[in-house]
């Protein structure tokens, strides 16, 4: 059966502590170990190169990664020191529903003062993370990162290193709700800035352009992009030795903002994006949506070189440096030509045979189309905006075993990176299997799931102000 629409909401939908939930998690297969972690969100104050910014956080900017082992329990205990509710998502991880975080989907948000333990399984190898799902709060301090081992890791390498990427404004320029409702207001174009390059206006972005992204890259203006909690004038030294091999694993938690991110002096081996093994591919560089993970593989050089994450399309750049002899430290702004060289995009990237979905043809169709504009700032899919009141309100049907398919058109003259919760999918034509995917203007993307993880399951924008605005919806499983 297709559905091209939203159906009514009249039909039961499963809830998140139903049996067919229940029974889906005690499906997993299990380690029998529990790995038990505690997290505080509370305010603080972030070191920006000697500049003090008030913020949230988990205790540091990014909070220390959490690890556990495909089949262990995950046992997370959160102490809301916030003026403010929140809640956890375990972005991209297809965990037990009422583990989501979701305010009003899969959980009631946790109240100020109050604590919430959260329990799951984790369920598949790779690179995830974490952070809140309440207003704007992504856009602070609140992330980290997730990392879960496979056991049997077929990779080959010497040492991990986990890259956290951010833009950031939070204490510096304003505060996200700030932004949040200055960007509502609209934004009208201005004739005659063709080729000006990026202004900033207020809280606003002008004129910040990228080919790869489709035209324009963004519209908030970040005075700081950051590396592992860092800015450029106070970098990250990553040491090692000559003729390593590094696993780097690039996490985007920015609310606007896709990072081009090369190593000069090196090429990249693309081997994971979203957690999922793909076919390995060469590059010189990677773009990162907001939400995307790459895992890459790089046998290090002596010296001292640059790690630049540059703003796509905003004429700036986070910074790190990794070390492994001696030699002056690069500068900041050193010109690599990697990042002119080729870059990996989830259109040049194809699964890993083990991780293909079997050929079936969709059980249903979902067609979603993302519509809205910076001039009314009306974003939104099908030309409604979520209604975080009533987010049950028309949820997309699905029920469990089928297989199904997405057609998400991008009406719009912006880029969007769509996130699908509790699944991850595949690209048609046996591209890579992720969670979060770019989807450029006045283009469509068409991707496939199993709908094997009963429940409710948010789906939309990742860029923090677009999903706020009403770039939301639900994906629910039938009764």
């Amino acid at each position: 059966m297709a559905l091209t629409a939203c159906t009514p909401a009249s039909s039961r939908l499963l809830t998140p502590t139903s049996s067919p939930v229940r029974t889906a998690e005690a499906a997993r297969a299990v380690t029998g170990r529990t790995v038990s972690f505690d997290l505080r969100a509370a305010p603080t104050a972030l070191d920006l190169a000697g500049k003090s910014a008030q913020t949230w956080s988990y205790g540091s900017i990014p909070a220390q990664a959490l690890r556990a082992s495909v089949g262990d329990t995950i046992r997370v205990k959160l102490d809301n020191g916030l003026p403010e509710e929140t809640t956890i998502h375990w972005h991209g991880l297809a965990l037990r529903n009422d583990m989501d975080g979701v305010p009003g989907v899969t959980q009631p948000a946790i109240a100020a003062g109050d604590a919430f333990t959260y329990e799951y399984t984790a369920p598949h190898a790779g690179t995830y993370w974490f952070h809140p799902h309440v207003g704007t709060q992504i856009d602070r301090g609140l992330y980290g990162a997730l990392i879960i081992d496979d056991p049997n890791e077929p990779l080959r390498y010497d040492e991990e290193w986990v890259v956290i990427l951010d833009d950031w404004l939070d204490g510096v320029t304003a505060t996200p709700d700030q932004v949040l409702e200055e960007l509502s207001a609209g934004m009208q174009p201005m004739s005659g800035m063709e080729g000006m390059g990026p202004m900033a206006m207020g809280n606003m972005l002008m004129g910040a352009e990228s080919d790869l992204l489709g035209g324009d890259a963004g519209d908030v203006f970040y005075p700081e992009y950051l590396i592992n909690g860092r800015p450029a004038a106070d970098p990250e030294t990553y040491s090692s030795s000559p003729g390593r091999r590094v696993r780097i694993r690039m996490i985007n938690a920015g609310g606007d903002t896709a990072f081009r991110v090369a190593l000069g002096g090196h090429r990249m081996t693309v081997v994971h994006t979203d957690g999922f093994p793909v076919t390995p591919f060469e590059a010189d560089a990677v773009l990162i949506g907001m939400g995307e993970r790459y895992d890459v593989l790089v046998t290090l050089a002596d010296g001292a070189f640059p790690l630049v994450a540059a703003a796509e399309g905003k004429e700036a750049r986070g910074f790190a440096i990794v070390r492994t002899g001696s030699g002056s430290a690069p500068a900041p702004d050193a010109d690599i030509p990697e990042l002119s060289g080729l870059v990996a995009t989830a259109d040049r990237l194809t699964a890993a045979s083990d991780v293909a979905l079997p050929n079936r043809q969709p059980d249903r169709q979902l067609a979603i189309e993302l519509t809205g504009s910076m001039e009314q700032y009306d974003w939104g899919f099908g030309g409604r905006r979520f209604d975080f009141d009533r987010p049950l309100d028309q949820p997309w049907q699905i029920r469990s075993g089928e297989r199904v398919r997405i057609e998400f058109t991008n009406s719009t003259d912006m880029w969007h990176p769509v996130h699908l919760h509790g699944h991850t999918f595949q690209h048609a034509g046996g591209g890579p299997r992720k969670d979060t995917s770019v989807v450029l203007p006045q283009q469509t993307l068409t991707v496939d799931f199993d709908a094997d993880n009963p429940g409710r399951w948010l789906v939309h924008c990742h860029n923090i102000y677009h999903g706020e605005a009403g770039m939301m919806g639900v994906v629910a499983y039938q009764a």
